[in-house]
């Protein structure tokens, strides 16, 4: 149950009433009209601007069509008050059925309250992580897989068909370089000293298990070969196993991917051939010479022809090469052939978590997919910021792991995977985030994730309590016999309210692409929870159990219920365990 969809349905109701009138024209357009919580708790429980988006069309002032409309909303019985605020703006107040009935309904609803068909089964591949596979995941991958794998959960939730994906970048030089420093760290497993890790290779340790792993496999016959012979054995050795350091190092954060798709897959099959093709028959590809970068541009630079892709021709800054002078494939063919890929397997929306770093890689992408779906399919870019590190307020900037950055690992392994991911998306993905080990630590209210945690538990807590002291028609009322009105502090209606806007706040958070809402709307329902828990201090009346007052006690526990399986759904989009004790 969305009470918003439900209030939309009886403004539209009014609208429609006022069309027959001739208030309103026939061919009145409804699209801008909004119905969605006030700003502020004084002005109601629902406000809609409809009169003032209307107002030029009938030819009115605002606030005399928001009389209009708020006359026939008076009369509805599921409306207790309707006032007219500001330039026009219509604010509306509950009745107590309803908000009894939207209570019932969350109770019955459980674990799917909240879920939606706004997606209406749409396909949607999410790809996100796909660090090249030469390392160990490092911090600023973790905001992006906490990132990608709240959207995936929130797009779920809301109704869409979602794949989780990888892309191993298991092709060009990187993988190259991996296995020159795999073979470095093989040669030192059979006992030879390296000295120093030589400048181009990668010097981190991760790397000693491989050289470890290929010795006993292999013994000493790597060796004996030419680096044309045992480079090959060993990248694909190596790519292996640092894919399952990544796979293993993402399972402690609680991430798994649906497809781990294969950049050299793309070369093998001669999908980039194919793609080059399909695009030569649209005509968007070409011959020619690209100009020099912009700012000064290298003293050694030469206009050389390439093969190129029009991808001016949809918006992006200059054509793009799909191939070098020398004849090889650019990264960018690649890509592009894989994105014919994703739309070959009938996706209706493409998106994908990048680094900030990525963020001038957009308008190439976003090209080669309106050149190959023909602009039908949208392909959506969601870029993350950096994430700082502190301790205590120092800058933490050493790997014990990987020597010159911050693994996830070692995030994931000093605060937990819960903390971690909640705290990833305590900011807007668009904007910076600092990470303090000590203060994510913290048990107070300023510490998000535990502040979310602790409504939970004491939710938890109040339950175990009363089971120990109420009869069991207490604890588990039928619905009907609950009498909501008897909760009325205003801490008590505050609660139930924000439990009401859970199913529009997922709505709307999953169009915007933004699961930090999700995570900013937990923290304000722990703040409501915890403020009625505080005043209960104060006033013994307001406490939940109260043996002798047996239906303001099951109203009460049936609020609480109310309030957790909010608590639980919303952490499970951001896949964070609802903890019972703290």
């Amino acid at each position: 149950m969305n009470l918003f969809h439900d209030i939309a349905e009886k403004v539209k109701a009014a609208l429609e009433a006022l069309k027959k009138e001739g208030v309103l024209a026939a061919d009145a357009d409804f699209s801008n009209v909004k119905v969605e919580p006030p700003r502020e708790a004084a002005h109601g429980e629902v406000t809609t601007n409809a009169a003032m988006v209307l107002a030029r069309q009938a030819k009115t002032k605002p606030r005399d069509l928001a009389e209009r409309i708020a006359e026939r909303l008076r009369a509805d019985e599921d409306i207790a008050k309707v006032e007219i605020a500001g330039p026009g703006f219509i604010n509306m107040w509950l009745s107590q059925a309803f908000r009894a009935r939207l209570m019932n309904a969350v109770l019955a609803l459980g674990e799917s309250y909240g879920r939606s068909s706004l997606g209406k089964g749409e396909k949607v591949n999410v790809e996100y992580v796909s660090a090249n596979p030469t390392g160990p995941l490092h911090v600023g991958h973790t905001r992006g897989a906490v990132f990608g794998d709240a959207l995936a959960s929130l797009l779920e939730e809301t109704g869409h068909d979602v794949t989780r994906e990888y892309y191993i970048n298991d092709a060009g030089e990187q993988v190259d370089v991996l296995a020159r420093s795999a073979y470095l760290r093989y040669r030192e497993a059979l006992g030879e000293d390296i000295g120093e890790i030589p400048p181009g290779l990668y010097p981190g340790e991760y790397l000693k298990p491989v050289g470890v792993a290929l010795a006993e496999k292999h013994g000493e016959a790597l060796l004996n070969m030419a680096e044309e012979e045992w480079l090959p054995i060993v990248r694909d050795f190596a790519i292996e196993k640092m894919m399952e350091m990544i796979r293993d190092d993402l399972a402690a954060l609680g991430i798994t991917h649906e497809v781990f798709f294969s950049e050299r897959s793309l070369h093998e099959s001669g999908a980039i051939e194919e793609t080059i093709r399909e695009l030569e028959e649209k005509g968007l590809v070409y011959m020619g010479r690209l100009p020099p970068p912009k700012g000064r541009p290298p003293e050694d630079w030469e206009p050389r022809e390439q093969l190129l892709f029009r991808s001016t021709a949809f918006g992006d800054d200059i054509d793009r090469p799909l191939k070098k002078s020398n004849g090889r494939y650019t990264y960018f063919a690649a890509d592009v052939a894989y994105i014919r890929e994703k739309l070959r397997r009938g996706y209706n929306q493409l998106v994908y978590v990048l680094g900030a770093d990525h963020g001038g890689y957009v308008k190439r992408l976003q090209a080669a997919n309106a050149a190959l779906s023909d602009g039908k399919v949208p392909l959506i870019a969601r870029l993350c910021q950096l994430v700082r590190l502190f301790r205590g307020g120092e800058p933490v900037k050493m790997s014990k792991r990987a020597g010159d950055f911050i693994t996830m690992r070692d995030v994931v392994d000093e605060v937990g995977a819960d903390v971690v991911r909640f705290m990833m998306l305590t900011r807007s993905n668009d904007a910076p985030l600092d990470f303090d080990f000590e203060k994510v630590k913290e048990q107070s209210r300023d510490n998000p994730v535990f502040y979310v945690q602790y409504a939970h538990a004491r939710i938890c807590s109040v339950f175990r309590n009363a089971e120990a002291e109420l009869d069991d028609s207490i604890l588990r009322p039928e619905p009907e016999t609950i009498r909501w009105e008897l909760l009325d502090d205003e801490a008590e209606r505050m609660l139930m309210r924000r439990a009401g806007e859970y199913p529009r706040m997922l709505e709307a958070a999953a169009k915007a692409h933004e699961p930090h809402r999700v995570a900013f709307y937990l923290m304000d329902l722990a703040a409501d929870f915890h403020a009625l828990w505080n005043k209960g201090k104060e006033n013994p009346q307001l406490r939940f159990i109260l043996p002798d007052q047996p239906e303001l006690s099951a109203a009460r526990l049936a609020m609480l219920r109310v309030v957790r399986h909010c608590l639980r759904n919303g952490l499970r989009v951001l896949g964070v365990r609802p903890v019972e004790e703290m």
